[in-house]
């Protein structure tokens, strides 16, 4: 593992080359069928997910959507859910726990969106949701976050018995800029604020909060996207043998009792 700072792993996940989910599930999964809508209101091109095999077993794959430039991050509303993309990952889950398959969430988001329409249609409601029902769903769930893992718009995708990260994903309870917004009224201090909040990897790990590491090529993902790929699909199709060959009750415990231990200390 590389020995880069908060500072430097932002710049390379923000880096406009770097591998999105639309790069890495044709590679990563076979015979992906996107579905789409809520059932309530319309489809969010900031959240895809559909039906795909990975290694020949079938899954559901829910994924956060970045572009690589205007017009694409402008369609996926630069990877900022609204409601709606909360409530399609939901019924899409859902539908996996009722055919049994694992679900398999990929975080690379700023932030659930906090527009007003948003708000209108529901926007804490859908996340707390989410966080809510990801909690008992009976099936397997794993997380991977890609790029930037922030607040409680990443949070809804990342209930899951096993979170892993690339190597220099980040993952926080808010992105560095509003912490320096909220902080310092002053959201230019956003790389100050990446090093005091404790978001890599390695921080994650030590926390109890991520449970893998995947490693990344040297620089980033961007200098070798298949290598990553491979990384992360050689994790996930040992993450789904080793959760689907435990029994549902045993796994809703141990994943209860992994989000309880998040943030306990002694004196």
């Amino acid at each position: 593992m590389s020995n880069l700072s908060a500072t430097q792993r932002l710049e390379i996940i923000r880096e406009k080359t770097r591998p999105t989910v639309n790069d890495y599930i044709p590679v990563i999964f076979h015979h992906f069928t996107e579905l789409h809508g809520d059932r309530r209101f319309g489809d969010d091109a900031a959240i895809i997910g559909g039906i795909a095999t990975l290694n020949s077993v079938p899954v559901t794959v829910i994924a956060q959507v970045k572009g690589r430039n205007l017009d694409e991050n402008k369609k996926s509303n630069f990877s900022m859910p609204h409601p709606e993309g909360y409530r399609k990952a939901l019924r899409l889950a859902k539908q996996a726990e009722k055919f049994h398959r694992p679900v398999i969430c990929l975080v690379d988001t700023p932030g659930a969106f906090c527009g007003i329409d948003a708000e209108k249609r529901g926007q804490g409601e859908a996340i707390a949701e989410n966080i809510a029902e990801f909690m008992t769903l009976k099936t397997p769930v794993i997380s991977v976050v890609l790029g930037e893992g922030g607040s409680g718009g990443a949070l809804a995708l990342a209930v899951c018995d096993e979170l892993a990260m690339l190597e220099n994903a980040l993952y926080s309870v808010i992105s560095p800029r509003g912490f320096a917004s909220i902080l310092w009224k002053d959201p230019s201090r956003e790389k100050e604020a990446a090093e005091l909040m404790k978001i890599t990897a390695e921080d994650l790990v030590g926390f109890g909060v991520c449970d893998k590491i995947i490693a990344e090529p040297a620089g980033g993902a961007h200098n070798d996207m298949r290598l990553t790929a491979d990384n992360i699909s050689e994790y996930l199709m040992d993450a789904v043998t080793r959760l689907s060959a435990i029994d549902t009750d045993t796994l809703l415990n141990k994943r209860y009792d992994k989000f309880r231990r998040i943030g306990v200390f002694s004196e």
